[in-house]
């Protein structure tokens, strides 16, 4: 996953409820000049704890679930395409329900889909810790996934009521952001401890005591803000679409490895995912239309008119490919590590912190070069690192020394975080201050799909190719494409911001 990471900066939170998932927190230093430290408000921390707990699972279960995968493979009898419905399902679902998550919490209020959020991934996670079969597991990482939708932005628009003075707010949100990162980094240790430990379904039942805490002190100490009457009706049509659309595509690359990418199944959920996904803009389309003169009338689940901004339309792609190479290719480097290097969940953990713990460096490191030279030139460097770092990974084979490996986990993992943090500041910068939160969370959910779409595509390179060792150089080429294509597009479009004007409210 997922990926993970984060949507706020000062024009964040001057808007309406945010509908996006946040990764860094150093995107909200870009934005922010506290000033000394005697000057800074104290904050009450219960709000923030309850607040943080929550996304804290939601970023924790993109990366700990990876290092049961050899474990849940064995005990449930999972062929390759169910075990990236595993990992995929969730990030797929995620990312289809984003862009409800705050229309829903302006109707219904954002405390009550904050719990609701937690409720649903509890539940799921037990439902994901009994699972006597691949396909009941599947299908609650989809409610996994739900949950997460629900709970993410509500979270973020609650933290915005607990802390409604401006530097107070910045420091709560960037401490809100610390923790995905903590969680993020975290993941594959903790899934290696807990599957060493305790066995893979320990992995869904840590879940059960961060939710109940977050639950109790949400009930507690996180006030409910007054709903937002938003003109207009739902747009389910949009919803429905959106979320068959991508579970078609992805679907599609899941199964092609075992069934062919000729196969009438493939083909199948190949077309009608498109389809979908066509008739998604359709609808979309339509209903803008049609809510500048009744705007009584359904409202657009993702407003079109949004895409006409060149520079967001770029840095959605950007985040695409960004999270298509790098979390497509921590999901190969697990299994090789797993299966073919044959270490133990535990050790497999470990080897994989280099990479994700590049985010504690990346953070702060990207909020000051995006504040000095705009969001563009740190994120055409960034990807072009992580493309050099990917192709490391051509050196792997099943001996060789793990030092030899330090440069491909690195340089990717460093690059990452420091695309995310100055893309998401781009993002910002170039939507309308009216629908900076929906560019946000389309920011977000292009993310998702690119990890979603990274782990079907090389998960079924491993299958589909002689070996595991050729399908992880075969993934680490089109990593390093997918940068270097993502690098060249900032590099082009840093100099259109140059010379373009700002987008108008």
């Amino acid at each position: 996953m997922t990926s993970a990471d984060p949507p706020s900066s000062p024009t964040a939170t001057r808007t309406a409820p945010a509908s996006a998932q946040a990764p860094a927190s150093a995107t909200v230093v870009v934005g922010a000049s506290p000033g000394p430290p005697a000057d800074r408000p104290s904050l009450s921390l219960p709000p923030l704890i309850a607040l943080s707990l929550g996304y804290f699972l939601v970023m924790l279960d993109v990366t700990v679930v990876n290092m049961a995968v050899p474990s849940i493979q064995n005990a449930l009898d999972a062929g390759p395409p169910e075990l990236q419905w595993i990992i995929d399902g969730y990030s797929a679902f995620f990312a289809g329900l984003l862009l409800a998550g705050g229309g829903l919490g302006d109707r219904f209020g954002h405390r009550t889909l904050f719990l609701s959020g937690l409720g649903v991934f509890a539940a799921a996670s037990v439902v994901c810790a009994l699972a006597p079969s691949a396909g009941v597991l599947i299908g609650a990482r989809l409610a996994q996934g739900a949950g997460a939708a629900l709970l993410v932005p509500a979270s973020f628009a609650l933290l915005q009521a607990a802390y409604p003075e401006r530097a107070q707010r910045a420091r709560a949100v960037g401490y809100w952001g610390l923790v995905s990162a903590v969680a993020f980094g975290a993941g594959p240790a903790v899934g290696g401890l807990l599957v060493a430990g305790f066995g893979w379904r320990a992995v869904f039942w840590v879940n059960l005591p961060v939710a109940a805490v977050a639950v109790l002190l949400t009930l507690r100490h996180v006030p409910a803000p007054g709903r937002m009457r938003r003109p207009g009706r739902a747009d389910p049509a949009g919803l429905l679409l959106g979320v068959l659309g991508l579970l078609g595509v992805i679907g599609a690359l899941n199964e092609a490895g075992d069934a062919g990418w000729t196969s009438a199944g493939v083909l199948t959920m190949l077309v009608g995912g498109a389809a979908c996904l066509g008739a998604f803009v359709v609808v979309e389309l339509r209903l803008e239309r049609n809510a500048s003169t009744r705007p009584e009338g359904r409202q657009p689940l993702l407003p079109m008119s949004l895409f006409r901004e060149t520079r967001l339309v770029v840095t959605e792609i950007i985040g695409l490919l960004l999270s298509f190479g790098y979390y497509g290719q921590l999901f190969v480097a697990t299994l090789y590590l797993q299966q073919e290097r044959e270490l133990s969940p535990l050790h497999a953990g470990f080897a994989l912190l280099p990479s994700v713990c590049m985010g504690f460096l990346a953070a702060p490191l990207s909020s000051r070069l995006t504040a000095r030279g705009g969001p563009y030139k740190p994120m055409a460097g960034a990807l072009l690192l992580g493309s050099i770092g990917f192709l490391g990974w051509l050196a792997a084979e099943p001996h060789t020394p793990y030092p030899v490996l330090l440069f491909a986990l690195m340089t990717t993992g460093l690059a990452t975080p420091l695309t995310v943090v100055a893309a998401t500041v781009a993002v910002m910068e170039a939507s309308p201050a009216d629908k900076a939160g929906t560019a946000s969370a389309v920011f977000n959910m292009s993310r998702q799909m690119g990890s979603a779409m990274g782990v079907a595509l090389f998960g079924t390179l491993v299958g589909t190719t002689d070996g595991m060792i050729a399908g992880l150089h075969m993934s680490a080429v089109i990593a390093a494409v997918a940068f270097l294509t993502a690098s060249l597009l900032a590099v082009v479009t840093g100099r259109r911001a140059d010379v373009l004007p700002g987008p108008h409210a």
